[in-house]
């Protein structure tokens, strides 16, 4: 069948001629209030049905790529990580840390510790974003 033809022919599938995916129905079981206090606990971070899944099954823990953070929790910390970022706050503060050291910026001692101690506070507070969010620290 040359190209065209296929093109075609896929071009005018209707949607309904694709045959959809049949799910299982759902497995459900009764506990009581001590049973399920007791799965509850032993799940501890992991969903409760991921965990009596890897139970039944004999599979190990499941990896959660979960922070624990909420929606919001995390959207607030990328959007604080993201003005960190388009700030130029921190290059600022390096050009200035740069200008005293070279002596091009004559500044007392306590004005340099003031500048090497902000300087400090904000590479502290990207690191803490960065760890907050779950992200991997690129190498600069």
């Amino acid at each position: 069948m040359p190209v065209k033809n296929k093109f075609e022919a896929s071009a005018n599938k209707t949607p309904s001629s694709d045959p959809k995916r049949k799910r299982p129905a759902p497995l459900s079981i009764r506990l009581n209030d001590a049973e399920r206090a007791q799965l509850v606990s032993e799940a501890k971070d992991q969903p409760l049905s991921t965990y009596i899944k890897a139970k039944a099954l004999g599979t190990g823990p499941v990896r959660l790529r979960r922070s624990g953070l909420s929606v919001e929790d995390r959207k607030a910390l990328a959007q604080a990580l993201a003005l960190l970022g388009t700030s130029h706050l921190p290059t600022s503060l390096k050009q200035i840390a740069r200008a005293v050291e070279v002596g091009v910026l004559p500044v007392t001692p306590e004005t340099e510790a003031e500048l090497f101690s902000a300087l400090k506070t904000v590479c502290d507070l990207r690191g803490l974003l960065v760890r907050a969010l779950g992200l991997q620290e690129a190498d600069e």
